[in-house]
Order: C-alpha cells, then structure tokens, then sequence
C-alpha cells in the first residue's frame, strides 16, 4: 500500500506521514503529485498542503466535472458535505451531478443515501430579496429533479435539522458556502475532517484543507488507504 501526499508550506503533513503505518511518498509538487496518481504509482493521493487551484486545474484536464465532498464527523455520526470547492456547485446541473456522484459514493461504501438539500433561508423568506427567491426556487426544483432516484429533502437553511436526522449527504447553496461551512466546523469548531473525497474521477484523491493540522492530516491518510483497500 503506498499513498502520495502533498507537501506545502504547512509542515504538518511531514508529522503525520510519519505516523501512520503504511508507506506516504512524499511530494512538494502538484505536477508529481498527479501523476503519481494517475500512472498507478501509488493506491491513492492526498493534497496535503499543497495549491488547490493549482492541482484541481491540472486535474480538469483530464476529467472535465470534478467536485469535493468533505467527509465530516459529528458525534461519531459521518456526513458528506458538498461542494467544498468556491468553484463548484454553480449551477442546477452542478449540483444535480454532485448528488448523483455523493450518491454512488456513499452506496460503494455500503452507506444508504440520505440526502439534505440547503438553501439562503426558511420558506416564510420569500420576496425578501432576489438572491434568496433564487436560492429557494433552486432547491426545491432541484429536489423535485432527484426525489425519485434519492431519498432526498429540502431542509432550507435549517443546517442543524439535516444534521440532527442523519443526513449523510449535504449539499450546500453553492462552493462558497459549503467552504464557509466547512471552515466554521472544522477549523474553528470542533467536528472532524477525515477529507474530501474526490468525486467523478477514478482514482482516489483525497483533498484537504492547507490549514489542516497534524491530527487533520492523519485522519485523511487513513482515509485515503480505508478506499483503497475496500473501492
């Protein structure tokens, strides 16, 4: 078992390298990064620290409709929250891939989708702005696109009632807000990172934050060798 990882200006990805116990090759460069991936050098990649922009341009290349999906942990309950990418998730069709791709994920792992669609605010918001009437009329369409293939619901902007009955695909407004959401779990609250997986690619990338800590970092080399040995 040999996984790639990145290295970047946090270091932390070093430490933690070198505390798992399987072989972590080691790379300051997004170009060997990739490659080592896709020329079956290695069982799977981490980012680490490394450019985001950088590796996922040279990624979509190669496959043209990429996005993230972090794997969080609540209380010992695992979500899918996506996408995570700013670029990601902009239109109805982005999304609708999103689910279909978080979906199929989820099943591979043995996890039976449920699915959580959010949007900028709670049904009595309507007519407050334009931004809002969009994001809800968004929502809604896109649940009543997926409700026959997925077990999926429309909580609004009730985050904390998806979590709360076991949602364990979230699907944010947009890539900005999933990143918002994710920073405020992880980095400043206190839920756990183990990733985000890479979907609509064959290999098996595991993206991650570049502020990650040591512990962060672990849990997504973990991670990425759980895949590798079970999909």
């Amino acid at each position: 078992m040999k996984i790639a990882a990145g290295v970047g200006e946090n270091q932390a990805i070093i430490k933690a390298a070198q505390k798992v116990d399987f072989e972590v090759i080691l790379t300051k460069s997004e170009e060997q990064l990739l490659n080592l991936l896709l020329n079956g050098d290695v069982n799977a990649a981490v980012r680490g620290s490394l450019s985001a922009s950088c590796f996922m341009s040279q990624l979509r290349k190669i496959y043209s409709e990429v996005s993230r999906a972090s794997i969080l942990e609540y209380n010992g309950q695992l979500f899918l929250l996506a996408p995570v990418g700013i670029d990601e998730g902009d239109t109805l069709q982005q999304k609708e891939r999103i689910i279909h791709n978080g979906a199929e994920f989820l099943e591979k792992i043995g996890i039976d989708p449920k699915i959580a669609i959010l949007s900028g605010g709670r049904p009595q918001d309507v007519g407050r702005s334009s931004k809002i009437d969009n994001s809800i009329m968004e929502a809604r369409e896109l649940t009543m696109i997926t409700k026959d293939k997925y077990r999926v619901k429309h909580y609004f902007i009730l985050i904390e009632d998806a979590v709360s009955d076991g949602a364990n695909l979230i699907l944010a407004p947009d890539g900005i807000c999933g990143n918002l959401i994710f920073r405020s779990l992880v980095l400043i609250g206190s839920i756990k990172s183990h990733g985000a997986v890479t979907l609509g690619i064959e290999e098996i990338f595991i993206d991650t934050s570049r502020s990650q800590n040591e512990e962060g970092y672990i849990r997504s080399l973990e991670l990425a060798k759980k895949l590798a040995e079970s999909i």
